[in-house]
């Protein structure tokens, strides 16, 4: 009985996971590249200056409280963002206007100020792109369709992510031998291995990303709790309650009164979290009798982010009532999730459980089609569903990440002031990654695999020279200047790419050509697609 409830997790897990592989092996890859989506960002704006060691939030803070005194003096909340750290390399602003009639919420603008004159800088100065952010919330927003469909997509899928670690749980009663065992040149079996210690290596982090994530935004994939309890009227009502959302109050009409200097409550909060520890000031309904300025520290000192609160008029420590238990629940698995506290060695780590969690998918697709592969060859039959399963595969594996790096050509290529680039940007990704699911229905598919891999590796190897001949942000500034954000970016993709060259070179080694097929060849093409998908290579030695 206990072996056949294995045996049906097993089912249960090859099934749940190939249904929704391709969709989550985009998810985790793009969801990793959001743990360094600032530096991608960096990168992605050459016209930016080197980094420089910025001023102290003590020179820069008078220099903000100008410009929103002069601009914003009748908004409700005010916003100054100091330099420093790896989230934030400029003195920013922001403020949100009081409501028009009807509307819940005022228009939020933001400014970039000179940290010398503290004025404005030009926005058209730096090229419009997507840059990191763009690629960060593609793992829950995809792309165009509306939020609130992308939101289900993905948590179906995250869904269905969970069930499957916990039947691969189930079935693995060996998973500590399944750590340590790897057999390569095995075939079907090394592809099992990895899948194995892939999945075991990073358990833990699978488990937290995937449910916090579905924790992340259950009240889209579960709207209706609030509204049964509360009434669909007081939704509102019981976010207050849950969460602390203090915005009612804020939207309060209150009595005039002078707001307390911000300097004596920049020392003290200082004097909490440490000099050059703070990140960001919060001035809810400033020249008001609610006013309350609430400090941050920075991201990596803690998973949460609580402020230090201040009585705006008085200038005191608000010394508040505590936490509630469903607000400190929410802001640790968010805070895990997103990984801002994380410091340069906790950082690298979620990287690379991003990443394993990314092959764990890969290998398991790949083991779904190697299996049935070996089936088929066996009794000397081909099936047309695992010859198209195939394809997704390639075009999912090593599709994507020549689609990424096309995002990041499109970057350097299309021209800095040309109208509407940063829509082209995700333009050039989506429409390679659509000609990289085209390009394997016309290739043999051992050929495919060898040539996609060759794609992706001068893809990723060239950016560097791209950067070279397009700006003036390449390894010979940016090693010399000590900017190694910069550096880095070009040091690491071009090791992505000699990755992808010993993948390619170790494929096109174990292809044995039985049939040469012109690359637009398109009719020969297709009947390699359709008579001889039952000769194809089996792939399980690349």
């Amino acid at each position: 009985m206990k072996e056949g409830f294995r045996q049906s997790m097993a089912w249960f897990h090859t099934w749940v996971g190939l249904l929704a592989g391709w969709l989550l092996f985009f998810t985790f890859l793009t969801g990793t590249l959001g743990y360094v989506n600032y530096e991608i960002d960096r990168w992605m704006k050459p016209e930016k200056p080197l980094s420089l060691a910025p001023l102290s939030p003590k020179e820069l803070l008078p220099l903000a409280l100008s410009r929103l005194t002069a601009q914003a003096a009748e908004a409700k909340f005010w916003r100054i963002s100091f330099p420093g750290g790896r989230m934030n390399d400029e003195l920013e602003i922001g403020w949100e206007a009081s409501p028009e009639p009807g509307e819940e919420f005022g228009k939020f603008t933001r400014e970039t100020l000179d940290p010398v004159t503290g004025m404005p800088i030009e926005d058209d100065a730096v090229r419009k792109t997507g840059g990191g952010d763009l690629l960060y919330s593609m793992h829950y927003r995809l792309h165009y369709m509306p939020a609130t469909t992308a939101y289900i997509i993905v948590g179906v899928c995250a869904m269905f992510m969970l069930m499957a670690i916990i039947s691969g749980i189930i079935i693995h009663k060996k998973i500590f031998k399944d750590l340590l065992t790897f057999r390569p040149g095995k075939g079907q079996r090394s592809w099992l291995d990895g899948h194995n210690v892939l999945s075991v290596t990073a358990l833990p982090f699978h488990l937290m990303i995937t449910y916090s994530g579905l924790i992340y935004l259950m009240f889209t994939y579960m709207p209706f709790g609030p509204e049964i309890i509360y009434g669909a009227d007081n939704r509102d009502l019981f976010f207050e309650e849950a969460f602390e959302n203090t915005r009612s109050d804020s939207a309060k009409v209150m009595s005039m009164a002078k707001t307390a200097p911000l300097m004596p409550m920049l020392v003290k909060a200082e004097a909490h979290w440490g000099k050059g520890n703070i990140s960001t000031i919060n001035i809810n309904n400033p020249g008001r009798a609610n006013a309350k300025v609430t400090f941050f520290p920075r991201h990596s000192e803690m998973i949460t982010q609580d402020g230090l609160g201040f009585d705006g008029v008085s200038g005191q420590i608000v010394e508040g009532a505590g936490t509630k238990y469903a607000t400190q629940t929410n802001e640790v698995l968010i805070g895990l999730h997103e990984g801002l506290f994380a410091g340069p060695v906790l950082r690298v780590l979620y990287v690379l459980s991003g990443l394993g969690g990314t092959a764990m998918i890969g290998t398991g697709l790949l083991l779904w089609s190697t299996k049935r592969r070996a089936k088929l060859a066996k009794s000397g039959k081909s099936h047309f569903g695992v010859a198209i399963v195939d394809r997704l595969n390639l075009g999912t594996i090593v599709g994507l990440p020549i689609a990424i790096a096309a995002y990041f050509w499109a970057n350097r290529l299309i021209p800095a002031s040309m109208e509407g680039r940063a829509d082209w940007e995700a333009h050039a990704m989506f429409i390679t990654w659509a000609a990289m699911f085209v390009y394997p229905v016309w290739r043999p598919l051992d050929r495919a695999w060898a040539e996609m891999l060759v794609f992706a590796a001068g893809a990723y190897a060239l950016l560097p020279i791209v950067n070279f001949f397009t700006t003036d942000r390449h390894l010979g500034i940016t090693i010399a200047h000590g900017d190694w954000v910069l550096a880095g970016f070009d040091l690491t993709v071009f090791a992505i790419g000699l990755v992808f060259a010993l993948l390619g070179v170790k494929s096109y080694r174990k292809i044995i050509v039985t049939m040469p097929v012109p690359l637009l060849d398109i009719e020969k093409g297709f009947a390699v697609f359709s008579t001889h998908i039952s000769n194809e290579k089996d792939i399980s030695d690349v």
